[in-house]
């Protein structure tokens, strides 16, 4: 398991046996990490800080491989697409940047309505849908546009994570309002 922590650290723990495998600490930033995701091939993942930097690490090496500056804010979300080629992050700047990591640059960024906090990004298994969970929950289909497919209000409070179902049968969101809500991908 991957974790991070607001000390600065990241670490690679053993949940079977409940053992902490390695801990490393970040001392390029002045404040905490704030999430971490692995990449789907399981040899890089990524950070986020309170320094509104992202950070791509060699897990092997234990090194920093890229870092993806432009966020303002600390760093809420990071999720990878299943092919591993894109990145999308969010920070409490009101946008989802989306990065290709075979270029290592940002190609588009998504402004999200005023004071729109995002709690969760995840991408569909093909990388062409990415959701995003805050107030509402939305689909984007990532195109040169990026165009939002659609929007679920069924939550009575923020949504705190979403991902999709097989074969983006289905939508899932969990809130702070204790549910679980389940959408029809038509």
């Amino acid at each position: 398991m991957l974790s991070c922590s607001a000390d600065q650290h990241w670490g690679f723990s053993d949940i079977e046996h409940g053992k902490l495998l390695c801990k490393v600490a970040d001392q390029s930033v002045s404040h905490g990490l704030t999430c971490c995701q692995f990449h789907p091939d399981g040899l890089i993942f990524g950070t986020g800080t309170s320094d509104s930097l992202v950070k791509i690490w060699d897990f092997k090496e234990q090194k920093s491989a890229a870092n993806f500056p432009g966020h303002s804010g600390p760093i809420s979300a990071i999720a990878f697409s299943e092919n591993g080629y894109y990145l999308a992050t969010s920070a409490d700047d009101e946008v989802v940047k989306l990065w290709d990591l075979r270029k290592l640059r940002n190609f588009k960024t998504i402004s999200l309505d005023d004071k729109y906090t995002v709690r969760g990004l995840t991408f569909d298994n093909s990388g062409h849908y990415l959701a995003v969970a805050g107030p509402d929950v939305r689909v984007y289909q990532i195109s040169k546009q990026c165009d939002l497919v659609v929007t679920w209000d069924a939550h009575t409070q923020d949504s705190t994570d979403v991902r999709f179902g097989p074969d983006v049968n289905y939508v899932a969101s969990v809130s702070n309002d204790r549910t679980l809500k389940f959408y029809a991908a038509n």
